[in-house]
């Protein structure tokens, strides 16, 4: 059981002024003993509590072909047998999975994990030099992929099963094979996860089966009561580390799932109205589209209780617009990292949801420093520093880096995240910005995300970064990249203007660039580093 003595913090914040720490605001989880043989696959099933074996699991968006929880059931035990009888995989063997969001994915993630084999799941957009650093890092035996993509990836020990083939599906539909139960430890890995970080080389993160069993727990402890069914809608790619653990928590909680293939923004709004979507969790610049125009007019989105955001903080203005377009729709954010097996702070109560401003507050088992980042001080609420977390959903490390594993994990069991933020009196989490992408002018410290906020408020901005410009005099200047809406005007005298209004003199933007659209990774975070590489002659990433 991990547990966490918070008799000495303060009720309102969870702060300890001996220890200088955060404490979860939430009741203590009761987790799995630590010896107990349990994958994450069978802790999600186990805790499955379906009145209608019958009601849809997961509902592909396209065709609106549905899996009920039976269903997903019996095609998890057949592919599990299946590859069991087929490739008799030991439990330390890697699984390299390229596909986009299908319904057959899920499937493929339980019976996998339920192996004890670890998955390894990748852009299917990656070229094959990105893929080709990836399998060197992980070293699978075996690929699941797409007839669509398979060419891409070398030959491996057992080959590459395509999981749109006939084959496949037989193989998620035959009974006759009996499946032998593996023991899988909980500190065994379950997924190897790829994270750029900002440095651009790409990280295999290490996440245990633990790892996700303190993020399902998580959720499951906070599930609302509800008399009409959870129907979730997740833009996020599922070979994302936030994919990966909503399908976890979506199949413990009994919550229909509706899978697209690949985000379109009509198509979402679509199947929002087709399916009576309940909940979205999308990324920022989704937020902002649905804001700003007339994109939503022509929908029915009545069905929509919340709408849930991750990957970069959501400016105030943009909030608001959100709210006043969206009355009967809540708007809240969340804060992971792959890291953190995706969540760490996160709204769990309509009272805390309506903080839109916050990402939440600190999930339960968990603890939180704000960390001077010249001092290594920690700091009470209110202040801003470096967030450490740490708790049972932290990372085992990164494959083959322990020098980046101890620069992250510190003494302590302490993950630094790199993240510049403050926690209120009240625990709740507020995300200024990177540590390592604020933009240093004059000896000033100025926060991207503050600006780019500021600039997606303007009517005739439909996205926008900011990056820092090499300037001999400064150091630094802020340099802006817009999108602008069709057929707009707006020039970079008007953009300069509008932000040099609402901003000390300091914070100014510099430079204006007008590009098509802004770079950003599939949960939402934009890329600087490419705006950096395309746009500064000579620049070092």
């Amino acid at each position: 059981m991990d547990t966490i003595n918070s008799s000495s913090s303060d009720p309102n914040s969870g702060f300890c002024s001996k220890t200088k720490t955060f404490h979860s605001l939430r009741p203590p989880l009761l987790l799995p003993p630590e010896a107990s043989p349990f994958s994450a696959a069978s802790y999600a099933l186990s805790l499955q509590q379906c009145s209608d074996s019958t009601a849809a699991a997961f509902i592909d968006s396209t065709p609106g072909r549905r899996i009920s929880f039976s269903e997903f059931r019996t095609r998890v035990i057949s592919l599990a047998s299946s590859l069991q009888n087929t490739f008799r995989f030991p439990k330390t063997d890697v699984a390299f999975i390229l596909s986009p969001n299908s319904t057959h994915v899920p499937v493929l993630y339980f019976a996998l994990l339920s192996l004890g084999v670890i998955v390894s799941p990748a852009n299917p957009m990656s070229t094959e030099s990105e893929l080709f650093k990836q399998i060197k890092l992980t070293n699978p035996v075996i690929a699941f992929a797409t007839s669509r993509n398979f060419q891409k990836l070398p030959k491996l020990k057992h080959g590459t099963v395509l999981i749109d083939s006939p084959e496949f599906e037989s193989m998620m539909t035959n009974t006759e094979l009996k499946f032998e139960p593996v023991e899988v430890n909980q500190s065994d890995l379950a997924a190897i996860m790829y994270s750029s970080g900002t440095t651009g080389e790409v990280k295999g993160v290490k996440l245990t089966h633990r790892n996700f069993i303190a993020i399902i727990a998580n959720f499951y402890a906070q599930k609302q009561e509800r008399t009409s069914p959870a129907v979730m809608l997740y833009t996020v790619p599922l070979f994302h580390v936030f994919g990966l653990h909503y399908t976890l928590k979506s199949v413990a909680l009994n919550e229909t799932v509706v899978v697209m293939e690949r985000f379109d923004l009509r198509k979402m709004l679509k199947a929002v109205e087709e399916f009576k979507v309940t909940q979205l969790v999308v990324a920022p610049p989704v937020v902002v589209a649905m804001t700003k125009g007339s994109v939503t007019s022509g929908y029915d989105l009545s069905s929509l209780v919340a709408v849930g955001s991750g990957g970069a903080p959501l400016g105030k203005d943009v909030i608001q617009a959100f709210s006043y377009k969206f009355p009967n729709t809540i708007l809240f954010q969340g804060y992971g990292l792959t890291e953190t097996s995706g969540t760490a702070f996160r709204a769990a109560t309509t009272e805390e949801m309506l903080r839109g401003d916050s990402v939440g507050r600190l999930i339960a088992n968990t603890e939180a420093k704000i960390v001077d980042p010249d001092t290594g001080i920690a700091l009470p609420p209110g202040e801003k520093g470096e967030l450490w977390i740490k708790g049972p959903t932290i990372m085992q490390g990164y494959v083959g880096d322990l020098k980046t594993t101890s620069e992250t994990l510190v003494p302590g069991g302490w993950l630094r995240t790199g993240d510049l933020c403050y926690i209120d009196r009240h625990g709740y989490l507020f995300v200024v910005d990177r540590l390592k992408e604020l933009i240093k002018y004059k000896g000033y410290q100025v926060a991207p995300a503050e600006l780019e906020q500021l600039l997606q408020s303007h009517p005739d901005i439909v996205d926008a970064a900011v990056i820092p410009y090499p300037d001999e005099e400064a150091g630094q200047v802020p340099m802006a990249f817009v999108v602008r809406r069709t057929q707009s005007s707006l020039d970079k005298e008007q953009v300069i203007d509008f932000i040099s209004k609402q901003v000390a003199p300091y914070k100014k933007i510099r430079r204006v660039a007008f590009v098509s659209s802004i770079p950003k990774n599939p949960s939402g975070k934009i890329l600087r580093k490419e705006l950096r590489r395309i746009h500064i002659p000579g620049s070092k990433l």
